[in-house]
């Protein structure tokens, strides 16, 4: 069967930015203090992940002293970062199960019904072929596929709420479920907030369907998982003797 994503290899210019964002990442596995220590690396990394999904949706940045974290939005954030190791065997199998998960943690202090889907035409039929891409529907490499599922759900808004951390934490499931991040080391979350307007202006672009919209997006998140293998390597290098 054709893969429905193979002719996105085809846009100008991303078949070479996915080959960096691959090379970026695979070298943060590198690092010394990641071939023993890299569980230091990805627990940090987890919390910097949660905290600028969270920030990125209008919640608070930092963690208060006392650990007690009031903010609904980083709260969600927080508690789907610590669910994605055991979220990732569903991923994997049942995609669906894994995202209604993922909204039940995001949006537990913010939606009376939450872990439902919005009844809108399209919307059922557009998660089912998400899922079937991410069980084995697709061989593209895995910063596509990652750019794929991330940008789809922000088009979507599957949910009434807390749709930017659900999705973005697919997008870390991807990674890891892939290959391309198996043990969770970078941060692209962090570009998305840095370069908040751009991440909108790109996830506009995808929502359009044209080439160049497509392009643009897959373009902007090939940069934010460089980005991520940076702010990963910084958390090594701070970890380093």
């Amino acid at each position: 069967m054709t893969d429905p994503l193979a002719p996105l290899l085809d846009l100008p210019g991303v078949p070479e930015a996915v080959a960096s964002a691959r090379d970026a990442v695979f070298q943060v596995h590198r690092h010394r203090v990641n071939l023993r220590g890299w569980a230091t690396t990805a627990a940090e990394a987890s919390v910097r992940a949660a905290r600028a999904s969270a920030a990125v949706d209008g919640g608070p940045t930092e963690i208060p002293a006392d650990g007690e974290v009031a903010d609904p939005v980083l709260a969600g954030s927080l508690r789907v970062a610590e669910a994605l190791g055991v979220l990732l065997p569903t991923w994997q199998r049942a995609p669906l199960q894994a995202l209604a998960r993922l909204h039940v943690l995001a949006a537990a202090d913010l939606d009376p019904d939450p872990g439902r889907p919005r009844l809108v035409p399209g919307v059922a039929e557009r998660l089912d072929l998400l899922a079937h891409l991410v069980t084995g529907g697709t061989s593209v490499p895995g910063p596509l596929l990652v750019a794929v599922v991330h940008g789809e759900l922000m088009a979507l808004s599957p949910f009434a709420t807390a749709n930017g951390v659900v999705a973005r934490a697919a997008a870390r499931l991807t990674s890891i479920s892939t290959g391309l991040d198996p043990k969770s080391l970078g941060v692209p979350e962090v570009l998305c907030l840095r370069r908040r307007t751009d991440y909108d202006t790109a996830l506009h672009a995808f929502s359009t369907g044209t080439p160049e919209g497509i392009t643009q997006w897959v373009l902007f998140c090939c940069q934010t998982l460089q980005s991520g293998a940076r702010e990963a390597r910084g958390i090594a290098d701070a970890a380093t003797p």
